[in-house]
């Protein structure tokens, strides 16, 4: 079918339809538009909610509950999924509706550029049209005057009355309206072959070319809605893989919810490693009572002197359950002390492991800094070797720091695992003057914080728990370092028991004691070799926590 064939004479009614296809394409960018509008949305409230239900939170607060893990896995899973409804707002707005907003201008510019060529082609043929029924016109006035001017020649040359001047002057009035008559019928003829000529080219050759040009325009825009209803679905099916990731996560981690290591963790958090409270003893305040020979039988046993036995009352002022009340909250000491044992010892464990990255760390730092000073040394344009011995020294320093550091909380460490071994190899009696051990623990296997206790009975310490704290002296902990500005030999003795370090010049010592006015201060070498070195051949930098201490 060709519009310019079988649709010649319907070019209003083209126009009308070819502006109903721009209409629609139009309705359908307007569509594409309000539905990326909606994602987008959609998209920021999903992040929202996310951002709502998923706050930042310090290290302590991490999740440790395979619940809370979980849940939260399932809110990083839907972050995800808002970010590939933005992706798929992002294609449609690029794809699909900017596309199309650029199609459509393109459309009307060629549309007007068709119906303007129309009309100009019914124009020039209107033009021939007015031409030729002009000059029809005209010939049939001249024919008509010609008829005239015949009847009147006629009339007066049949009259016998007439004067030959009258017939005459007839006579040449015929022949001029017959030679203007002849005049207007070759032009009219002319004009009628001029506008059968523009009238076929019309419709046969401008009107269907133009109708053509029409007929592609529109079947093009047909096409390209159908390109952009594949790519508006191409869009939703290029996410759908990330989208079922997104969805076979949050399915794992539906499944990654494990009940019994929640509770694990739930004891592992609020153990205290303290022993269920013992038998209470009884106390017998009517000893003191003078009984007859007949009561004596069914009487309580007596201690002697008649007193109850101190050693089985109870204060209730000092050792006050808080098994099932509110324990009034410890102040926060450095070793956590006043933490029950177990959580102590979890402390302390996440305490040393904290220290040992640092001090890894520092150590990958000074390895690094030394092979830096090496390749200074063997490539002096590279860089001053010198220039970076403040920095190892510096790092050194914080190394033999934190080393005391991890010994201290590994001595408290020592300490309660100690403890606790000890502790586990006790069981109570279950007589009813079971005498409840004194101290940290109170006696009814609470923990407590008051001092008297501590030195009213203390707990029998186990044999080994401080068999390791005489395996080797602790060292001093550094507190700054000094480079030597003078080489010093050591010959001069500063005492009978402590000798002088010898030190080269440029050597770096750790300072481990200050000059207390004499001159001297007490360093060590990166050997752990310990002595005394003049203070004034030395260049002394503490650091900030040990300056005013």
């Amino acid at each position: 079918m060709s519009w310019g064939i079988d649709l010649w004479d319907q070019f209003d009614n083209l126009d009308k339809h070819t502006q109903w296809g721009i209409d629609f394409l139009d309705r359908y960018a307007k569509f594409v538009k309000e539905r990326l509008e909606i994602e987008q949305a959609y998209a920021k409230q999903l992040r929202n909610l996310v951002k709502k239900y998923c706050p930042k939170r310090s290290k302590d607060d991490e999740p440790r509950f395979t619940s809370c893990i979980s849940f939260y896995s399932i809110l990083n899973e839907l972050n995800d999924y808002a970010g590939q409804r933005e992706v798929v707002a992002e294609e449609m707005g690029h794809k699909v509706y900017g596309e199309l907003m650029k199609y459509s201008q393109d459309l009307k510019c060629e549309r007007k550029h068709h119906l303007q060529e129309g009309r100009k082609a019914q124009q020039y043929l209107d033009h021939c049209w007015k031409q030729m029924d002009s000059s029809k016109k005209k010939f049939e006035r001249e024919c008509k005057e010609a008829e005239k001017c015949q009847l009147l020649y006629e009339r007066l040359d049949n009259d016998i009355n007439a004067t030959k001047s009258e017939v005459e002057k007839a006579k040449a009035q015929l022949y001029l309206r017959t030679h203007m008559a002849d005049e207007s019928k070759n032009e009219y003829a002319a004009q009628l072959q001029t506008f059968n000529r523009e009238q076929w080219k019309h419709f046969n050759s401008a009107i269907p070319q133009i109708f053509k040009n029409l007929q592609d325009m529109d079947q093009q825009r047909t096409v390209k809605l159908g390109e952009t209803y594949r790519s508006f679905a191409e869009v939703e099916r290029r996410v759908v893989p990330i989208i079922s990731k997104c969805l076979e996560g949050m399915v794992s981690a539906g499944k990654a919810v494990d009940e019994r290591k929640d509770s694990t963790i739930v004891v592992e958090s609020f153990k205290s490693g303290f022993e269920p409270p013992g038998d209470f003893p009884f106390e017998d305040f009517s000893q003191n009572i003078q009984r007859t020979g007949s009561d004596g039988t069914i009487g309580t046993p007596k201690n002697e002197g008649g007193k109850p036995d101190p050693k089985h009352s109870i204060s209730k002022a000092k050792n006050k359950l808080w098994l099932f009340g509110k324990k009034p909250k410890a102040p926060t000491l450095e070793d956590f002390s006043h933490l029950p044992p177990e959580q102590r010892r979890k402390k302390l464990q996440q305490r040393i492991e904290e220290l040992n990255k640092e001090l890894q760390k520092e150590v990958d730092q000074r390895d690094a800094l030394n092979k830096m000073k090496d390749v200074y040394e063997k490539n002096p344009q590279m860089g001053d070797p010198s220039s970076l011995q403040p920095k190892i020294s510096e790092t050194m320093c914080t190394m033999e720091r934190l080393r005391s550091e991890i010994h201290k909380n590994e001595s408290w460490l020592s300490e309660v695992e100690g403890k606790q071994s000890s502790r586990s190899d006790r069981r109570p009696s279950a007589d009813v003057n079971h005498h409840a051990p004194h101290g940290r623990e109170s006696p009814e296997g609470s923990y407590t914080d008051d001092p008297s206790q501590e030195h009213r009975s203390p707990p029998q310490p186990d044999p080994h728990e401080f068999d390791d704290e005489f395996d080797d002296d602790d060292p001093l902990p550094a507190i700054g370092h000094c480079k030597a500005l003078y080489a010093f030999d050591g010959k001069n003795i500063k005492s009978a028991n402590e000798g002088t370090l010898v030190m080269k010049e440029d050597e770096v010592l750790y300072v481990i004691e200050e000059d207390k006015g004499d001159g001297w201060t007490r360093a060590r070498k990166q050997s752990g070799e310990e002595g005394y070195v003049p203070s004034s051949y030395v260049d002394i930098t503490l650091e900030k926590n040990s300056k005013g201490s």
